[in-house]
């Protein structure tokens, strides 16, 4: 832990410089005694010095991530009861919009930041919260997710076993840092194996609000800080290969590319390999404190999320994955759970091997016609594996066959492709009929979530006409019969 070093765009930061900010920022907050604290500011040593500070001093923290929306924002704070943020826009006095009580310019790591006091009610916490993390997909009013600190920093500590971290890593920090996985993979497991971490705008390596993303800026930026690790997101990974493919390029020095957060399609994860990219899917979620499995050098095997990590324990009931170990404390105002597994809401299965095996949430099952339980993702993984598809979201309730949006460059390689994918699904799970667009599916779009999730409402809500329009169509020229 005495090695870890910070480097980003104000210059370095060494163990023992790390040490005393972080001493310096606890004075602070001895001073402004927080009860809650929301972290709003971009990627930054300030950032990391401000978690780590908290951590130590047993405040709750509450990160935002800059591409929440306002609605986001404000419902995080009024239901984290958060009292003090912390933030680096010049705009935040008058931006909460929450009653503000007083507010404060103060320099963390030679960065200005407005430390804004605001009225606020406390909220149920259970008891030894640490960090309260909101999914930031999720619209409307999500839930706050309660984490300890023992939980998170037993999670770091699995990484740093799993990934063979050492002091003579670099780690560039690609995702937000309020990204519970980067803040937990970034930071806790680097500080804890001595490694160096790369922190830098989210602009500097390509990331635009996870609205945009510009996959050669990261290549650029994994290059010149020869870095040996970064965590991605899905959508990230494939900018990534875009640009190396166009560049021709290769990053030798890079050893471990950690991709999750939504499943990841086996063309995209081999197109990497043959750029010569090291990437290993892994699985996690909020309420087990992020990572739960991941494929590692020495144990990998395709089509699988990995084995569980030292620190958890995974079952499967009644075809749902099943957690024990660094499970949150609870939720904001739902005080503490009872102990025991938690219960994902994933679907899947454990290998001979061990191995993790995603087939769908259960959430988004639907029934056919038929009386058939679909998991959308698995047939959605097998379209996608085709090359020509590059994203699909698969529909069905209540239907006698299934139909599809397709994203695909070619429209002409479609058939095949659907053909290709069916021939992989059992009769009651094939796609029969689909729509076929150029767009991508994006977050800016509000068509996906910050980590790649379909947003399943959203594309129903925009292409509801043309899916009924196939069934309506089909009705009139074919006959319906399950085969058994």
């Amino acid at each position: 832990m005495n090695g870890f070093r910070l480097t980003g765009t104000h210059g370095h930061m060494t163990a023992d410089e790390l040490a005393r900010g972080i001493v310096r920022m606890r004075r602070l907050y001895s001073r402004l005694r927080p009860r809650v604290l929301a972290l709003d500011m971009e990627n930054t040593v300030a950032w990391i010095l401000a978690d780590l500070a908290a951590l130590e001093s047993d405040i709750p923290t509450v990160p935002l991530p800059h591409f929440f929306t306002d609605a986001q924002r404000v419902h995080a704070l009024r239901d984290s009861g958060a009292d003090w943020v912390l933030s680096d826009r010049p705009d935040a006095v008058d931006r909460p919009p929450v009653p503000l009580h007083a507010f404060d310019t103060i320099e963390i790591a030679d960065q200005a930041l407005n430390a804004l006091r605001i009225s606020r009610s406390p909220a149920l916490l259970p008891e030894g919260t640490a960090k309260i993390t909101y999914t930031s997909g999720t619209t409307g009013e999500p839930k706050g997710v309660c984490l300890d600190r023992i939980s998170m920093l037993d999670v770091a500590a699995s990484l740093v076993s799993a990934c063979e971290l050492s002091g003579s890593d670099v780690h560039l920090c690609a995702l937000p840092l309020p990204t519970l996985l980067e803040n937990i993979g970034g930071i806790y497991a680097m500080r804890q194996a001595g490694a160096v971490t790369v922190v830098l705008p989210s602009s500097d390596i390509g990331l635009s609000g996870m609205a945009g993303f510009d996959g050669h800026q990261l290549m650029a930026q994994l290059r010149e800080h020869g870095a040996s690790t970064v965590i991605l997101v899905p959508q990230m990974l494939a900018g990534l290969v875009d640009a190396v493919e166009d560049a021709g390029a290769r990053l030798p020095q890079l050893r471990f590319v950690a991709v999750g957060g939504a499943p990841v399609s086996a063309t995209l994860i081999g197109r990497a390999r043959r750029c010569g990219l090291p990437v290993y899917e892994g699985y996690g979620l909020s309420e087990c404190a992020s990572v739960v499995a991941l494929n590692t050098p020495r144990a990998c095997k395709d089509g699988s999320v990995g084995r569980a990590l030292p620190h958890a324990r995974i079952e499967v009931r009644n075809d749902e994955l099943y957690v024990t170990g660094a499970t949150a404390l609870g939720y904001v105002g739902a005080g503490t759970r009872p102990a025991g597994p938690w219960p994902t809401g994933d679907l899947g299965y454990l290998d001979d091997d061990g191995y993790v095996h995603l087939t769908g949430r259960r959430r988004n099952m639907f029934v056919t016609a038929f009386g058939r339980n679909v998991a959308p993702e698995w047939v959605e993984s097998e379209l996608t594996a085709q090359p020509a598809i590059a994203q699909a979201a698969v529909f069905g309730e209540s239907r006698p066959w299934l139909s599809a949006v397709i994203v695909s460059a070619s429209r002409e390689a479609v058939d095949d492709a659907v053909a290709a994918a069916n021939r992989m699904l059992p009769d009651y799970a094939q796609v029969r009929r689909w729509i076929t667009v150029d767009t991508p599916f994006t977050f800016a779009s509000g068509e996906i979530t910050a980590n790649g999730r379909l947003r399943r409402d959203v594309l129903l809500q925009r292409h509801g006409r043309q899916i009924e329009a196939l069934y309506a169509d089909a009705r009139h020229t074919e006959t319906y019969k399950e085969n058994a």
